[in-house]
């Protein structure tokens, strides 16, 4: 009997054991149950307090945005995105969608547009005044030829207003006795070129009579007649040219007064006329147009010089020639030679192909081959022995630059510029290259300065 209380005890014990930690166990889930329910509350209360600053900041940006756009488009205002938004990238310019290369050339086309419609302009208004510009070109050249006879007199002890006046009136006096003979050398031998020139074509007709190409005298005679009839028909416009002729002789007075008048303002006052061309020059350009005017006048000088001493040798060598070969107004055509040579390669041409022409009515056909070997050894002898020798370097311009200058020169102004384009292009690539020289060694030196220590730059 005690064994059974004893067990029955034990049983009990063991119950209100169990009973106790279950209730335990209870206590201890219900607190945590307690505790998760408290931090979901806190969590809540922190997620609704983030997207209330999260509104706040979307309306103060809002604010922001509204007060710093104009006012005219508020009505239109587009909020910003919201920060939270992803990034989107901003569209390319248009710039940056052209190639490279398409945009380089594109900026070389519009400024090369720019730079032909400036010298189209002021070829235009070249053409329209072209009297007066030839007039002052030409009497710059006079001017650089006879600019070291009056700096002679000058240094020989004459004044310099009695310098220029001798050097003026003895210059165009010689001028006009070079005009002078050839007009009376030409006048004298009128009759007799006359008269070759008549019995060159009779001897043109019988060799045309006896030629292989079966000419007979009917259709020489033909061909006479519609010559006749076309000098008779266009009687009218030949008329018209001499009404022309006299407009362009008074034209010439005009351009030779105006040369003349210019010749001596430039002999007597030259450096103060180039010190007020300087002035009409930015400041900042003047120093380098006034080193660039000098060696510019040096090379015209140098040019004309050359060019009167080439043209006489010319003159002379080919006029000596067909004067042995029987050709007649061999004087005269001399003095065309020489005033062909102001037009390198084409004049000499044009001169020597007239001495031939004349030589073939003249003398026939054997003649004027001479005449032609004469003319090719003279511009050969030109060409590589006295212009490199007489000029120099000082003047030198590519034979291609000189053919596309004479004939630029001779459609702009006709032949007064084809003589005035070469003496152009020299003294332009004397003026180019001193430029080119000058801004070099100007950032060379600003250079230096800039690199150099402060006690070199006070010295």
């Amino acid at each position: 009997m005690p064994h059974k209380s004893r067990w029955r005890t034990g049983l009990t014990d063991s119950l209100a054991r169990a009973a106790g930690r279950l209730a335990e166990r209870r206590a201890a889930a219900e607190e945590r149950e307690e505790q998760f329910e408290e931090r979901l509350g806190e969590r809540g209360e922190a997620d609704e307090r983030r997207r209330e600053r999260r509104d706040d900041e979307r309306a103060r940006e809002r604010e922001r945005a509204r007060e710093e756009a104009p006012e005219e488009a508020h009505d239109d205002y587009v909020p910003p995105p919201p920060s939270y938004a992803p990034a989107v990238a901003a569209p390319r310019a248009p710039v940056a969608a052209v190639p490279w290369g398409v945009r380089v050339a594109a900026e070389v086309a519009w400024r090369f547009l720019i730079l032909a419609g400036s010298l189209y302009v002021l070829m235009r208004v070249i053409s329209a005044i072209k009297l007066v510009v030839l007039a002052f070109v030409a009497a710059l050249l006079i001017t650089a030829l006879l600019q070291p006879i009056v700096a002679r007199l000058k240094r020989a002890g004459l004044p310099r207003g009695l310098a220029t006046a001798l050097t003026f009136i003895g210059g165009f006096v010689v001028m006009g006795l070079v005009g002078w003979f050839v007009v009376w050398q030409v006048m004298e031998n009128t009759d007799q070129l006359s008269n070759q020139l008549q019995a060159g074509i009779g001897q043109l007709k019988k060799w045309l009579l006896n030629s292989p190409f079966h000419v007979t005298d009917k259709q020489i005679n033909q061909i006479a007649k519609n010559l006749q009839h076309a000098v008779g028909t266009n009687a009218e416009t030949i008329t018209s040219a001499g009404l022309q002729g006299v407009t362009v002789v008074l034209e010439v007075f005009t351009s030779l007064f105006l040369a003349m008048f210019s010749t001596l303002f430039l002999l007597y006052d030259g450096r103060n006329v180039w010190n007020w061309v300087l002035k009409l020059f930015p400041r900042d350009a003047r120093e380098g147009v006034a080193g660039a005017g000098p060696r510019a006048w040096r090379t015209l000088t140098l040019y004309v010089r050359g060019t009167v001493i080439v043209a006489f040798i010319d003159a002379v060598c080919i006029g000596v020639g067909i004067y042995f070969l029987g050709v007649p107004m061999a004087v005269p055509l001399a003095v065309l030679i020489f005033l062909g040579a102001f037009i390198p390669m084409v004049g000499a041409v044009v001169s020597g192909a007239l001495a031939m022409i004349v030589a073939l009515v003249t003398q026939g056909p054997f003649t004027m081959l001479m005449v032609l070997v004469v003319v090719l050894a003279v511009q050969q002898i030109e060409g590589h022995v006295l212009q490199p020798f007489i000029l120099g370097r000082a003047v030198r311009v590519h034979p291609l630059g000189v053919v596309l200058a004479v004939a630029a020169g001779s459609l702009v102004a006709g032949i007064g510029g084809a003589v005035v384009a070469v003496p152009l292009v020299a003294v332009t690539n004397t003026v180019v290259g001193y430029l080119r020289q000058h801004v070099r060694e100007n950032a060379l030196r600003q250079a230096v300065t800039e690199g150099a220590p402060p006690a070199a730059q006070e010295t």
